[in-house]
């Protein structure tokens, strides 16, 4: 049986020994022993940290070559292992859990804190 040799393009970056990675057109393609196997929109910031967890999973890197290749940290790389590890693909996929509620003071709240600053209460006292 004969093996195929691997054939990396030019413009390709390579991540380890048969792992590469390249942007074309504002897509990103990732390359294994000279086939593409994934590829995501370069603002895809999850379906980044999917593909490089999975590709760390598998064996076909380590994390110090993704954070070598990418300058990224490394408790980002970590997280991302740990979530793909931990919770499958589907976390990087799924809706966030937050349900829309933002944390912002609007309407009443706002008067009735603003009246309680100004008759003399401290912050603390206010929030508890």
């Amino acid at each position: 049986m004969q093996l195929l040799l691997p054939l990396f393009s030019s413009e390709c970056k390579m991540i380890s020994d048969r792992l590469g990675v390249y942007e074309q057109d504002g897509l990103v393609q990732y390359i294994v022993s000279g086939l593409p196997v994934f590829s995501h929109d370069k603002d895809d910031l999850q379906g980044f940290r999917y593909i490089t967890s999975n590709f760390v999973k598998q064996g076909l890197c380590t994390q110090a070559e993704i954070i070598r290749c990418f300058c990224i940290s490394e408790d980002s790389v970590g997280r991302s292992l740990k979530k793909l590890r931990t919770e499958g693909e589907s976390a990087f996929f799924s809706q966030e859990q937050r349900h829309g509620y933002s944390h912002k003071i609007t309407g009443e709240k706002k008067k009735r804190i603003q009246k309680a600053l100004d008759s003399g209460l401290s912050n603390n006292a206010i929030a508890k």
